[in-house]
């Protein structure tokens, strides 16, 4: 390897190993205050994850992720162009705008049983439930970032002869991608917290199982085991993200 290339992962790798020591030190430490089996420090919860990821962790965490990853994908096929349609039809966008108001800040969740009824028990549920709530934030991030894109630089493209494929190609899609990423940021972070919602229903498969099997049995270093590697699903998906976006939006890191 040569110098440069290892001095690029060294440089990468530094604030990461620093977050974790930190984190490390400081969940000692309230555990300590705490004193209290139900917090146990982090050595007996990393021996419980280390041990219970070749002993099906990584199963649950494989089937989590395939749930995230599926409900992700369809909100982001369907918001995506549809909030980028809404940004640029302004009189639909006023039509629309009272429905959105009103099923966006529903408690989705509380439509799980329903969904579960309708739906069953496998994976459909969890992966609609999971994608309909994300699914507004997507389309309410990627409408409002094509509102923003200024109408001078949308008329003077098309005052080159541009069609109005070639405006969403080359002017409102590149200008929304950093919002829409960031939605996609936060759409991760509610997409893991909601799975440990829906994976405590009719299921035995999934991190959210995991983690109330382990609570049900009061071992609590097996339930921060299982905490542990919810972080590392949300973390992995975090890096991938942020890796996509640099090949997607490369000015911005210029």
């Amino acid at each position: 390897m040569s110098t440069r290339r290892w001095r690029l992962i060294s440089r990468a790798a530094a604030p990461f190993a620093v977050t974790v020591a930190a984190l490390g030190l400081g969940w000692q430490a309230a555990s300590v205050l705490v004193h209290n089996p139900a917090f146990p420090p982090p050595l007996p919860a990393v021996r419980a994850f280390v041990a219970a990821f070749g002993h099906g962790m990584a199963v649950h965490l494989a089937v989590s992720t395939f749930r995230v990853l599926a409900a992700i994908g369809w909100a982001l096929l369907l918001g995506v162009p549809l909030g980028l349609w809404l940004g640029r039809k302004p009189a639909l966008d006023r039509l629309l705008a009272p429905l959105l108001y009103i099923l966006y800040p529903l408690p989705k969740v509380a439509f799980l049983p329903v969904v579960i009824i309708v739906m069953g028990v496998g994976d459909l549920p969890k992966v609609f439930l999971i994608g309909v709530i994300v699914f507004f934030q997507i389309l309410v991030s990627a409408r409002d970032a094509a509102r923003s894109i200024p109408r001078q630089l949308v008329d003077s493209v098309r005052s080159l002869g541009a069609t109005e494929w070639d405006i969403y190609r080359h002017v409102i899609v590149p200008g929304a991608l950093p919002d829409i990423f960031t939605s996609l940021r936060i759409s991760v972070g509610t997409a893991v917290s909601v799975l440990f919602l829906t994976e405590t229903f009719v299921t035995e498969r999934g991190i959210g199982y995991y983690l109330i099997d382990a609570w049900s049995r009061l071992a609590y270093p097996d339930l921060f085991g299982g905490i542990i590697g919810m972080g590392m699903l949300g973390l992995v998906l975090y890096v991938i993200l942020d890796f996509i976006e640099t090949r997607a939006c490369p000015w911005k890191y210029v």
